[in-house]
Formats: C-alpha cells, structure tokens, sequence
C-alpha cells in the first residue's frame, strides 16, 4: 500500500524581479526563466540523478553548483553538490536542502553524477562519484538517515567509502557517473560506470553480493571505439510491444536492453538496443556507435545526460535530460541561473522494435488552460496563419498535417548525408514542393523573429523520407548567442501515416516531438522582442503544394509551482 504524504499548504505569492545575486535571492521574473519546466531557485544546475519513487513521493537530486550560475570550480571554491527535490506528480515541485554536500576525503572536492538502486525492502541506496582529495574519480555508496521519512532529507555516507576505486590503468579523471544497479539471474548486483581506454568508450561492470563489496568482472560491458569517454550511462530493459516500463532487473525473450551513453566530446546522447545475457555477462548490441547520422539519439537538440527510472506507480519508464544555455556566461551571470530540465518524459520501445518513443509524461495535461482547435484547414503555398487565443510564449500545441498530393515530390540531393546540415542549409525560408511546413513558435508580428520547427519530404531510392528540423537561425535579434539549427529523419511514411508534431513552448526553451514522440527536438531561444505577450504562434507552410491541418490543438500552460521547503512562497513567474 503506498503512502500520500500531504504537502505543506502555502501562501502562494508573484515574486517580483530578485536582482541580487549575492544575496542570495532567486531571479525569477526574467523572460527567460521557464515557467513549468524544472530548474532550482538559482545557480548552476546540470545532470538529473537518481530519480525515483518512494513511498508516493517523486524524487529529483541533480548536480548542482550552490555559489554561482557556472558549473563549480575547485580553483575558486566552487564544488558540485547533490541538489534535491520532491514532488507528488513530477511537474510541481518542493525544493529540500541538498542530499549530498563534499565533506569526507572520497567526495572532499565534489559529490558527481549517479543513480538510485531500490534495494530488498523499499531502501534506496544513491551510489555516486566522488571527487577525492587527490582529484581522482571514485564510487561512493549513501542511504537514507531516516527510512520512514518520505522525503528523504538525510543521507548517510558509508564509513568505508569509496566501495569502488579507480582502476589501474585508468585515468583518475576518466572513471564515473554509475548507473542504477540490477540483479541477475544468481542474485547478484551488477553496476556499470562510464570510462574510456585509448579513447575508446568503455563502461566497466561490477558484481557484488550485499551492494558494498564490488569486484570488477572481467571484460566491460561495452566498449565501442572513437568514441572518447562514456559519460552517464544508462541501461535498462524495455517490452517488445508494451508502452509499460519495466524493473531495472526484468530480463527475457520479450524484452531487449538500451544503452544509453552521453557523448563528451558533442554533448549528445546516444542509444544503442540489444539483447543482454546477465549469466555470460555479454550484451550483444544491433548496431554500434558510427559517428553518423544513423546513430540513434535520444535528442537531436539540446539534451544531455539523461537519466531513467522505472515508477512504480504508473509501471512506466520516465526519462529526464538536462538542457543547458546557448547565451552568454555574463548573461548566467545576470540572470543568477544557467540549466533546466527537459519535461519529463515517458519511453518506450516502438512497435517496429528499430527505435525507442519519447512522449511529454500525461501529468503536464494539468497544466492546460484555454484551448484552441482547428480543423480541416488548408494552407496553400506561402501561407501564415496565426494561432491566437492563447499565451504563445507559454503553450502546449498538437498539430497533425495531411498531404494530398505526394506524386510530385522533389528528390533528394544524394549528397546530403547529415540532418542537421540539411537543415541549416535548407532552412523554413527556403521553398521546397512538400515542406517547409509547421509552426513558428515565439514570433514577433513582423517576423523578424521565429524559432521554426517544420518538415520537409523527398524522395531517395524510390522510398520516401521526412525531414525535421528545428530553426533557430532568426530567434533573437541577438547575434551574441548560439543559433544553432538541428534536424533529424522521421521514421514514418507519409503515404500511410500522417505527419504529427507535438511542441512544447516555455519562454526559452521549445521541446518538440515529430511522428507521436519518435523524433524529439529541443532548442533554447532568447528572442528579444517575442517575449510574453509580444511572443506569437503561427502555422506555416512555404512549400509549393498545399497541405491540410487535419487537427490542431493548442492551450496556454498554468505555472508550475516551486517552492522552498520552509519558506511562504511560492517560486513563480508573475
């Protein structure tokens, strides 16, 4: 039986524009700040981990920097700590003093990436890296004070910590980030942790009888070459045709195993699906990792380090990934904050078994206000047409576009290899005969400003293939920040399946799904004019042939509700 723990009633407040940074107030009236997408009060924030539910609470602790909007830097003092978390439905959230602080000689100059394990018995246990007092990476091992605390607000370290020490051979700061652990077959705990040898992405695998005494097995689990380091890896098992999450430790015939792993050296995060075998210790995956677009990823936008956990509660696997800044570092500074975290999402295996889907988790409906809706509209070459009737720089859209005419598509250049290139070359102003079409989110009336997200069709080899992209080439007047333009193909056929697009808008961050959650796209934008009420959406279409809006649903999104344990306010935009 699970246990609800009811929250402390607040007096919910609007903050107004906190300007002092040393003060220690948050900035949170700034047109940047998200308004229902999960950053702390202030300062640095990067990788989600160890999420998990316990006792009906979720949990959220993250890598944080407490003295500044920049990632910590030991040269100034600065170290990364355990930032945490909780809420009932994973979009409202209470902020808790940190889970984990460096104070011991194995975590003396920063508590790094890491995960939760739920042991025998409902007890989580959190392993992490630790940065020593001789700057060398290690694992450490902390469980709850307090057990029947729900909220889990202090956590012991292990006396005999690290529990994992660097290997030989490995550089000290080339061995971190361990994974959710997971049972086999004879009982016993494995762990992976992310490493590299001879630049070779390796992630070394650990056994343990009792979660405290671990042995390194004799081969990695995975190794793949070029790849440079294996940040924050992931692995868990996925249902052969089930949207259901399962247990970190499910394994058999219906299931195969993702693994997950950050790329340093691109900042992206990459997947491969296989079959993994816990009494050979192999995992033989379907692809490997070749440095091209054929290469799954989680994101082809801003998305980093993610990390998965299976909730109980809803028997589904939910995913979280960091999204960092593409302004200025004096910018960071201004606004006092850099980071947030994409909305959390839920994932499965796709039917086709070729890729996972990734969809908004159902609890962000809560946040929908006013709605809008159109129907069989068409929209002839060069069209625009505005979507008004709700707050376009706070909004969740669903659109789905049909094509009359696919005979007279145009072919695609055999030369054009890469997503993302197509479509920094072939951006939204660019005619086509199918496409550019979608939304243009956080516009000015004037256009000047636009973050588009669209789709292109062609035709190589007799086949069909969809583009998507996501362009942020005109979203700020700005010429100081990154306007940087993704793409990526849509594994659908548009003869048979109509093309869907999801985006969720939240002052400066776009996340969008193409195809029902099959390609995601997330972008950070800092418009200068589309800004609240100044910001507009729109429907466009600047290819030759019309399309049809077969379906267009769009709200304006409540604020989430942040607050500071202890305190009388609520964290909000006013």
């Amino acid at each position: 039986m699970k246990t609800t723990i009811a929250l402390v009633v607040v007096v919910i407040i609007n903050i107004g524009l906190l300007t002092s940074l040393n003060s220690g107030e948050p900035i949170i009236n700034h047109p940047y700040r998200s308004s229902y997408h999960f950053q702390p009060p202030q300062n640095w924030m990067n990788d989600p981990n160890g999420p998990m539910y316990y006792k009906g609470i979720y949990h959220l602790f993250y890598q944080h920097n407490p003295y500044g909007p920049l990632f910590g830097d030991i040269l100034f003092g600065e170290l990364m700590i355990w930032g945490h978390s909780i809420s009932h439905d994973l979009i409202n959230w209470i902020h808790l003093d940190p889970a984990l602080f460096p104070d011991e000689p194995f975590d003396v100059k920063s508590c790094w990436s890491g995960s939760v394990t739920m042991l025998p018995g409902d007890e989580p246990a959190i392993l992490y890296t630790g940065l020593d007092s001789n700057n060398r990476q290690v694992q450490n091992l902390a469980v709850p004070r307090n057990l029947s605390d729900p909220f889990l607000k202090d956590w012991v370290k292990y006396s005999g910590n690290p529990i994992i020490d660097l290997p030989d051979g490995i550089e000290k700061d080339n061995f971190r980030d361990p994974t959710t652990a997971w049972q086999g077959a004879d009982g016993k705990w494995r762990v992976i942790v992310g490493s590299v040898i001879q630049n070779n992405g390796t992630v070394f695998l650990y056994h343990s009888d009792d979660f405290i005494h671990w042995s390194k097995y004799e081969h990695p689990l995975h190794m793949s070459t070029n790849t440079n380091i294996f940040e924050c890896p992931d692995f868990f098992p996925v249902e052969i045709n089930s949207k259901n999450g399962l247990d970190t430790s499910v394994n058999g015939p219906s299931t195969k195993h993702v693994f997950k792993a950050s790329f340093w050296i691109n900042a992206h995060d990459y997947y491969l699906l296989g079959t993994y075998d816990s009494n050979t210790e192999t995992y033989v995956a379907e692809s490997d990792f070749t440095d091209t677009s054929l290469d799954l990823r989680l994101d082809y936008g801003k998305f980093y380090a993610s990390k998965s956990f299976f909730d109980e509660a809803k028997n589904r696997r939910i995913l979280w990934g960091w999204v960092n800044e593409s302004d200025t570092v004096e910018d960071a500074y201004k606004k006092g904050w850099s980071g947030l975290q994409a909305i959390p999402r839920q994932v499965w295996l796709d039917e086709s078994g070729k890729q996972l889907v990734q969809w908004p988790i159902e609890e962000v409906k809560t946040l929908r206000r006013e709605e809008v809706m159109m129907h069989g509209q068409k929209l002839d070459s060069g069209s625009i047409l505005e979507i008004s009737g709700i707050t376009a720089s706070q909004a969740d859209i669903e659109v789905e576009f049909n094509l009359p005419n696919l005979e007279d598509v145009e072919d695609m250049n055999p030369g054009w290899k890469d997503p993302q290139i197509i479509c920094s070359s072939q951006n939204a102003l660019v005619n086509g005969i199918i496409g550019p079409f979608g939304l243009l989110a956080m516009a000015t009336t004037d256009l000047s400003e636009q973050t588009a997200i669209f789709f292109r069709v062609y035709k190589s080899n007799n086949k069909y293939v969809v583009l998507m992209c996501s362009d942020q080439s005109r979203s700020s007047l700005r010429e100081d920040i990154d306007k940087t333009s993704y793409g990526a193909f849509l594994d659908i056929d548009p003869r048979s399946e109509r093309i869907s697009l999801r985006s969720l808008i939240d002052q400066s961050i776009v996340e969008s799904f193409g195809g029902g959650g099959k390609t995601c796209i997330t972008s950070r934008i800092y418009p200068e004019v589309a800004i609240n009420k100044g910001a507009h959406l729109y429907a466009f279409n600047n290819g030759t042939q019309s399309i049809e809006i077969t379906r267009l649903n769009a709200w304006s999104m409540k604020n989430a509700r942040f607050q500071i344990e202890g305190s009388h306010s609520t964290i909000c935009r006013a």
